[in-house]
């Protein structure tokens, strides 16, 4: 009989939650409301669930309670939209147990040494264990290597006395968030859930299948992490390739973008990726060194994602060359020149800075003399940074303000920017990423 109950009692706390997840009536708790919090928490609201967010970071708490908007492609009217239905921004952990899931939506960078630091993921753990209560759902989106769900958040769950997978849920769901594209969205990009168990995976499909179109459930929680590592590993690679054939095709005189724009007319068998100076964002300069980590524990030396890791870390370094090269010709030196760096986002038309490749430009040319500015219509002031400082404004471009830099430097190709007015006006242009398609005795390919 006591047996018979044990199992009641199961079927009973994950009935109830999958019932709230359902009826709407659950509370969904995002710790962490930046790149993928926010927009996370703005989905679940939109479709009607009172959603609690934490983060440590009070000034984005204050700024979300008054309703403003810290993110450049996120709207103070759906902050707004999102209180009304009402969200509650909160940097106090001990509410953990008002909501029923809590997903786990913070940074997983490197450490000095391109090691994986989970310092942030195991700190805010560390944080909501004392809270955690049964029937609680926790769902790390964070994109780690496998087995961190279960080495390291299982083991912290269960020594709250909770028993995963009858009492208490543990699912990891990588993000895919891309921040400014205007095609997909958080409900239209599909969600991969894995889980420590089959009830914790039942509970986890049926919490993101309330807001996203469609689910894709794997086996385990370690198939989840290696999904999002070989996603993002697969973009660094075939960047690293198309990084070193630009180089190549370079020494040979010939133009990469026009090689790509021929080969991506094949209707099979050829994707295009584009060269760049660099990697940026969070994800794909970062993410594959948390497998090539965690492979030595199995003996396996990942030699394509240290290739690729090596080619694109060094494509800043290859840019400057060019620029040191470009400026030669015109009888300048680095040293003393006046550069302006165009666009300081990691990509078009986003004011995300993480990981950005022309910062690293910009650094690599203060260190060699050059009096450095920057233009970007989404990054007005630079911003302060853990690892890089520059006091700096983003310069306005009129006719005079461009011709007045002896090199402008594009790194970064909004679409905001004039570009025939910045091939009019300049006395040199490195186009690091292929924009200007014709010769001109002043543009340069980088």
């Amino acid at each position: 009989m006591a047996g018979f109950y044990f199992v009641g009692t199961i079927i009973v706390i994950k009935q109830q939650l999958l019932n709230r997840i359902a009826d709407k009536s659950a509370v969904i708790g995002i710790v962490g409301l930046g790149y993928v919090g926010l927009p996370l928490m703005l989905r679940f609201a939109e479709v009607g669930y009172k959603v609690l967010g934490f983060d440590i970071d009070q000034s984005k708490v204050d700024a979300l309670t008054a309703g403003k908007s810290y993110i450049e492609h996120i709207s103070a009217d759906s902050i707004a939209t999102a209180l009304e239905r009402g969200f509650e921004a909160t940097t106090d952990f001990s509410r953990a147990p008002e909501a029923d899931t809590l997903i786990l939506c913070v940074p997983t960078p490197l450490n000095k040494y391109r090691e994986p630091d989970l310092s942030f993921v195991l700190d805010t753990m560390d944080s909501l264990v004392p809270y955690l209560r049964e029937g609680h759902l926790v769902s790390l989106e964070s994109t780690t290597y496998p087995g961190t769900t279960d080495e390291e958040l299982l083991p912290r769950m269960q020594s709250r006395g909770l028993n995963v997978g009858t009492d208490a849920f543990l699912v990891f769901s990588p993000e895919r968030e891309d921040p400014g594209n205007p095609n997909f969205t958080t409900r239209t990009i599909p969600k991969v859930c894995g889980g420590y168990s089959p009830a914790c995976q039942e509970i986890g499909v049926a919490l993101y299948s309330a807001v996203i179109d469609k689910v894709v459930p794997v086996s385990s929680t370690r198939a989840a992490e290696m999904t999002k590592l070989l996603e993002n590993i697969h973009r660094a690679v075939n960047i690293g390739l198309v990084n070193e054939m630009k180089i190549v095709a370079d020494k040979m005189g010939i133009d990469i973008h026009e090689v790509i724009r021929a080969a991506a007319t094949k209707p099979f068998g050829f994707v295009p990726y584009y060269p760049g100076p660099g990697l940026g964002g969070h994800c794909i300069p970062i993410d594959p060194f948390y497998l090539t980590w965690k492979a030595r524990e199995y003996g396996v030396n990942t030699r394509f994602i240290e290739l690729a890791g090596e080619v694109n870390s060094n494509m800043p370094d290859w840019v400057v060359a060019k620029v040191a090269a470009a400026l030669n010709t015109r009888k300048k030196a680095i040293n003393g020149s006046r550069v302006l760096v165009l666009g300081i986002a990691y990509k078009k038309n986003v004011d995300d800075m993480r990981e950005s490749p022309s910062v690293f430009l910009m650094e690599k040319l203060r260190d060699l003399g050059a009096e450095v500015s920057y233009s970007d219509p989404h990054v007005p002031v630079f911003p302060k940074m853990r690892e890089h400082h520059f006091e700096l404004s983003s310069v306005t471009l009129d006719a005079a303000t461009i011709a007045s830099y002896d090199c402008v430097l594009l790194a970064t190709d909004h679409d905001k920017f004039d570009y025939a007015a910045l091939k009019e006006h300049a006395q040199l242009i490195v186009d690091s990423r292929g924009k200007y398609l014709e010769p001109a005795d002043h543009i340069v390919k980088a």
